[in-house]
C-alpha cells in the first residue's frame, strides 16, 4: 500500500469564545520600528526614492547612483549637497529626527520632500546602512554605520563613533543587503533585473523634473551608465535625451493658472538641431473643497517627462493660489498605454481623476485605443496642501480638485484645437510595393515597370495592363543636360585635376585586406542592409533639393515620392566607401601644404567648452597635436593622410572621384581626431576614424549660411550639383543602407495610387 503524505495546516478559529479578553501589550521598539519600515520600504525604488529626495532637499547638482543585483546587494547614492555636519551624525538615523520640521505649523508652509526623518531609520532596519559625508570647509569626511536606527561598529572589536575619512563635499549613502532581516518580503521581490528597472524609472522621472541638477545611475559591474544627464540642461532637452525625438518633436507646453490658461507650441527641429521652450508664468488666487490624490508608485507608467518650476513665483504673487504648467503630445503622437506624470509642488503623486478627466480630453483626437504622453505640474499654495496624509507620502490633499482639473483639462483642449490643423503620417512601413531579394537587389539590374515574370519555358510573351495611377512616368536611364557641365566651387578650384572635365562613371574596387577588424566591420555592413531601402535608394529618381541647410532632399522611386536626409545618407555612404578602399585611398594635394599645429588651434579656439571644463587651450592643442603626429606613419599608409617633416599636412584621403569635401571643416575634422577616435583599440579606432572622417565629407557648409546669401551664390550652386549628380549616382551604386535611417532619415510623403484616391472624390 502506498503511504500518503499530509500537509498540517493551521486548526481554524474556534467558534467558542474566549475565556476573556486579551491583554493589552505595549510591543517592543524594534517591532515598532520593524513594522514602520515595511511601511515606508517596499522595495529598492522605494528606498531610491527616499535617498534621491533627501538629496535634492540638501541642494544637490550631481547626484550618482550605483545598484547591484538590483539594489538589493547594494544601493548607493552620492551626491554634492550641504552635507551632514559631525554632531547629528547620531540622530541621522533616528525616527522622527529631521532638520526639516520644528512645529506642526511648519507643515503648511513645507517647502521640502521630506519631513518626517524616517527614511534612514527605516533602511537602517531592513539593511546596512553606511554613511560618508562631508560639510564644505571642513577638513576631512566622516564615516558612520547603523544598524536598527542607532550608531553601530563597522566591524566587531571596533567602536561605535564615526571615524574620520577621505572624502568630497556632500554625501555617500550606501544600503548594503537590502530587506536581510525581512526574508518574508526579500522573497516576494521580483527578478534584480525587473527591480534594477524600476530604479531607472524613478531615476528617468526625476531627472526630468529636475533638468539642472545632473543624474547618472549604473550597475556596479558595468563600466558605462545606463542613464546620464548633463547638469544645467533644460526640460525640452533632457526629454529629448531620455525618451528620444519621438516625444520630444511633438510636445506642447501648456500653462492655466486658477482665472486664466495659455499655452504654446514647442518648437520642433530636425536633426542636429536642438530648440528651447519659453516659459511664462501668471495666475490668480482660487478656493474650494478638500480631494485626494496619491503618489505615482512607477508601476503602471513606462516613462514620464517634467518641468521644474522655481518656487519663487508663489512669493512674487502672494495672490496666486495654484498654476500648472504641462507637457503634452499633440495630435501625431499616440501610444497604446498613457504616460501620465504628475507633480503636486514637486512632489511625484498620481490621481486617477484628473488621469480620466485628461485621457477624455484626448478620446475625440486620437484614433481609438490610443493615449497620449502628458506631464503636469501643479504649484499650489502650501497652505492648500496638506502632504501628511500617508506613510510614503503617496497621497496628498489639495483644495478644489475639481475646480483645478477643469480648468487644465480646458487648457489642454484648447492648444489641442489650435495645433491640430494638420497631422503627420509615417509610411516607414510601407517603403516599396516590390521587394527584392538579397541575391537580386546585388545585381544591380533595372527594370521597366510594366514587365510581367513568365516562366522560362512560355511561348507567350504579354505584358499586364499599367493604369494611370499606377504609371512611372521617370526612368533612372534618363539624364539631363546640366550633369554634363560640372559646376566647380571657386574657393577650391585649384585642389581639383582636371576641373573642366565632365562627370564620368565611378568605379570603386574593394581593396584586399587581411586585416581581421576591417573584414569584421565590412560584414557588419551587410548584416546591417536593410533590403527594401536599399532598393529604393538604387532605383531613385532625384527630384530637387528642398533645404541645403537642412539637407533635405526629395526623391521618387515607382509611385512613392520621399523626403531624406541627404547629409545622413552622405554620411553612411562615405562611411561605406572608406572600409571599401581601405589601404588603397585616392589622394588629393593641398598646396600649399596646411600646417597641422594651427589648423588644430583654429578649431580649438572657437570651442568655449574647453575653458569652461577648466582646460586650457593650449594644453589641449598640443595632445591633440601629438596624438596625430605621433601616428603620422599609420594614417599615411593606411589612409592617405600624409604630414610631412614640417609637420604639415600634404594630402588628404580622396573618398570618391570629382568630389571634393568642404576645406571649411578641417580643423574641425582635425581636431575631433584627438577625442573622438578610440586610439588604443585596432578596431575601434579603424571605425571611429572613418567615422570621422565620413563627417568631414558630408556635404554642406561648417555653419548655415543666414545672411548674404548672394555672396554664396556659386558654392551653393556647386555643393547642389555635387550633391545630385556626384553623391547620389554614387549611393545608387554603393550604398548598402541600413535600417537606422529610417527613423528620421527616409520618410514617405505621397504616394500616386493615394492621390488617385484622393482626386477622385473631389
Amino acid at each position: 500500500m502506498a503511504s500518503s503524505s499530509q500537509v498540517k495546516l493551521p486548526h481554524p478559529r474556534s467558534p467558542s469564545p474566549p475565556p476573556g479578553p486579551l491583554p493589552i501589550r505595549r510591543l517592543e521598539e524594534s517591532l515598532i520600528n520593524r513594522i514602520a519600515a515595511g511601511e515606508i520600504i517596499h522595495r529598492p525604488a522605494s528606498a531610491l526614492k527616499e535617498l534621491l529626495e533627501n538629496s535634492l532637499d540638501a541642494g544637490s547638482t550631481s547626484i550618482r547612483v550605483t545598484v547591484k543585483d538590483g539594489g538589493l546587494k547594494l544601493l548607493q547614492i552620492q551626491d554634492n549637497g550641504c552635507g551632514i555636519r559631525k554632531s547629528d551624525l547620531p540622530l541621522l538615523a533616528s525616527r522622527f529626527a529631521t532638520s526639516k520640521l520644528t512645529t506642526f505649523s511648519d507643515l503648511s508652509s513645507l517647502q521640502t520632500y521630506g519631513f518626517r526623518g524616517e527614511a534612514l531609520a527605516s533602511i537602517s532596519h531592513v539593511a546596512h546602512l553606511s554613511v560618508v559625508t562631508k560639510v564644505k570647509g571642513d577638513d576631512c569626511a566622516w564615516k558612520a554605520h547603523y544598524v536598527d536606527g542607532v550608531l553601530a561598529p563597522p566591524k566587531p572589536g571596533f567602536t561605535a563613533d564615526p571615524r574620520p575619512c577621505a572624502g568630497n563635499d556632500g554625501s555617500s549613502i550606501t544600503a548594503e543587503d537590502l530587506f536581510h532581516s525581512t526574508p518574508l518580503r526579500l522573497s516576494a521581490l521580483k527578478s534584480p533585473s525587473e527591480e534594477y528597472t524600476r530604479i531607472l524609472d524613478v531615476m528617468t522621472k526625476y531627472s526630468i523634473h529636475n533638468p539642472s541638477v545632473s543624474f547618472v545611475c549604473k550597475k556596479a559591474s558595468s563600466t558605462s551608465p545606463d542613464l546620464s544627464t548633463p547638469s544645467d540642461s533644460t526640460t525640452p532637452q533632457t526629454i529629448r535625451l531620455l525618451y528620444g525625438s519621438n516625444v520630444g518633436k511633438e510636445l506642447i507646453h501648456v500653462e492655466a493658472t486658477a482665472s486664466s490658461t495659455k499655452a504654446k507650441s514647442k518648437d520642433k527641429g530636425r536633426r542636429r538641431r536642438g530648440s528651447k521652450a519659453e516659459q511664462t508664468k501668471e495666475g490668480t488666487k482660487g478656493k474650494g473643497k478638500a480631494r485626494d490624490c496619491s503618489a505615482e508608485d512607477g508601476d503602471d507608467e513606462d516613462n514620464a517627462v517634467a518641468e521644474e518650476v522655481s518656487d519663487s513665483d508663489m512669493e512674487q504673487d502672494a495672490a496666486v493660489a495654484w498654476k500648472a504648467h504641462a507637457y503634452v503630445t499633440g495630435v501625431n503622437y499616440h501610444v497604446k498605454k498613457m504616460v501620465f506624470l504628475l507633480f503636486i509642488n514637486n512632489r511625484l503623486v498620481e490621481s486617477p481623476r484628473i488621469k480620466r478627466a485628461i485621457e477624455a480630453v484626448y478620446n475625440g483626437v486620437l484614433p481609438k485605443g490610443t493615449c497620449p504622453f502628458v506631464y503636469l505640474s501643479l504649484h499650489i499654495d502650501p497652505q492648500s496642501v496638506d502632504v501628511n496624509v500617508h506613510p510614503t507620502k503617496r497621497e496628498v490633499h489639495f483644495l478644489d480638485e475639481e475646480s483645478v482639473t477643469q480648468r487644465v483639462c480646458d487648457a489642454i483642449q484648447e492648444v489641442l484645437v489650435a495645433n491640430s490643423g494638420s497631422r503627420t503620417f509615417q509610411y516607414q512601413t510601407l517603403l516599396t510595393g516590390g521587394m527584392l531579394d538579397d541575391k537580386d537587389a546585388g545585381e544591380r539590374t533595372e527594370r521597366d515597370p510594366g514587365e510581367v515574370d513568365l516562366p522560362e519555358n512560355s511561348s507567350i510573351q504579354t505584358q499586364r495592363k499599367i493604369y494611370s495611377n499606377q504609371k512611372v512616368r521617370t526612368s533612372t536611364q534618363d539624364r539631363t543636360l546640366d550633369s554634363m557641365f560640372p559646376v566647380i566651387n571657386p574657393s577650391q578650384a585649384p585642389a581639383t585635376s582636371s576641373p573642366a572635365e565632365p562627370s564620368r562613371k565611378i568605379n570603386i574596387k574593394e581593396s584586399a585586406c587581411i586585416l581581421t577588424s576591417v573584414q569584421s566591420l565590412r560584414s557588419d555592413i551587410l548584416k546591417r542592409r536593410h533590403s527594401s531601402l536599399t532598393e529604393i535608394i538604387e532605383k531613385h529618381i532625384f527630384v530637387g533639393i528642398v533645404d541645403l541647410n537642412r539637407s533635405l532632399s526629395l526623391l521618387q522611386h515607382a509611385t512613392k515620392l520621399y523626403l531624406v536626409n541627404h547629409g545622413a545618407l552622405a554620411e553612411e555612404l562615405f562611411y561605406q566607401l572608406g572600409l571599401r578602399q581601405f589601404g588603397n585611398f585616392g589622394r588629393f594635394r593641398l598646396d600649399p601644404p596646411a600646417p597641422l599645429r594651427s589648423l588644430i588651434s583654429l578649431a580649438v579656439d572657437n570651442e568655449d567648452s574647453i575653458e569652461k571644463n577648466g582646460l586650457a587651450k593650449d594644453e589641449v592643442t598640443d595632445a591633440i597635436f601629438s596624438i596625430i603626429s605621433g601616428r603620422r606613419d599609420m594614417l599615411s599608409e593606411y589612409f592617405s593622410l600624409s604630414i610631412n617633416a614640417a609637420d604639415e599636412i600634404e594630402t588628404l584621403p580622396l573618398l570618391l572621384q570629382d568630389y571634393i569635401p568642404n576645406l571649411d571643416k578641417l580643423p574641425l575634422f582635425l581636431m575631433r581626431l584627438g577625442p573622438q577616435v578610440n586610439w588604443m583599440d585596432e578596431r575601434d579606432c579603424f571605425d571611429s576614424f572613418l567615422r570621422e572622417l565620413a563627417f568631414f565629407y558630408v556635404p554642406g557648409p561648417l555653419i548655415p549660411v543666414t545672411s548674404n546669401a548672394e555672396d554664396h551664390m556659386p558654392e551653393e550652386k556647386s555643393e547642389k550639383w555635387q550633391i545630385q549628380h556626384v553623391v547620389f549616382p554614387a549611393m545608387r551604386k554603393y550604398l548598402n543602407a541600413p535600417k537606422t535611417l529610417l527613423e528620421r532619415d527616409v520618410v514617405q510623403v505621397a504616394s500616386l495610387p493615394d492621390l488617385y484616391k484622393v482626386f477622385e472624390r473631389c
